[in-house]
């Protein structure tokens, strides 16, 4: 016999529109992210669903309200082992503020060490617009460098590993078939576990906002 995992990211949220660290920040759902939700509740109305774990941060609560607009008597399931990954002094900082910022400072160390001769212009601005991308792509897509005061991707494998272990021993418990409405990021390393990821591959992930992950659960 085997149990279903529906596993979704929630709808774009304001954070996600104006380019933002989010994190554990609680931005809302924007107007496309409602639509998003309403995409992957209709996606996934035929499907069986008796339990639907979110997290605390209502961007999850809301997708997953309207998946089950669909679904009568889900037992809903707080856990915050699925929570988006902490970007630490980093949220609610906008990605461009952090390729500016990271980019102007590493310019001046190289000046100042004498690695790089005093750039004008449009050579300096361009130059200074490369060195905080690397560092955006960096913080964003490393596994296991963190922001200040936040966590790597690596930390958040670690409990969402937990929260698969758990709800693995639920499933096989209770039969049953679950929804996760989970966050770009700890849909990382659960899909690394659940499509045998490489580290490099699971990094490499975009997760959409409007769609679905399935997955089948052997039970006795």
């Amino acid at each position: 016999m085997y149990k279903k995992i529906y596993i979704f990211r929630h709808g774009e949220s304001t954070f996600n529109k104006l380019k933002k660290f989010t994190g554990w920040l609680d931005a809302d759902l924007t107007e496309k992210g409602v639509k998003d939700a309403k995409k992957i509740a209709k996606k996934l109305k035929d499907k069986n669903i008796d339990v639907a774990f979110h997290s605390s941060l209502k961007r999850s609560i809301k997708t997953l309200n309207e998946v089950l607009k669909y679904h009568k008597n889900v037992e809903k399931i707080l856990d915050n082992r699925i929570i988006e990954r902490n970007y630490g002094v980093l949220q609610g900082k906008t990605h461009s503020w952090y390729v500016k910022t990271e980019g102007e400072k590493d310019y001046n160390v190289l000046v100042k060490k004498k690695s790089l001769p005093e750039l004008k212009g449009y050579e300096k601005k361009d130059y200074i617009k490369r060195l905080g991308e690397a560092k955006l792509h960096l913080v964003r897509r490393s596994y296991s460098i963190p922001p200040p005061q936040g966590e790597s991707i690596k930390d958040v494998e670690k409990r969402v590993l937990s929260f698969i272990k758990d709800l693995l021993k639920f499933i096989e418990k209770n039969k049953v078939d679950v929804a996760i409405s989970a966050h770009g990021n700890s849909m990382r390393p659960f899909r690394r576990y659940f499509e045998k990821l490489t580290v490099k591959e699971m990094m490499s992930l975009e997760n959409p906002w409007d769609d679905y992950f399935e997955y089948k659960v052997k039970i006795k």
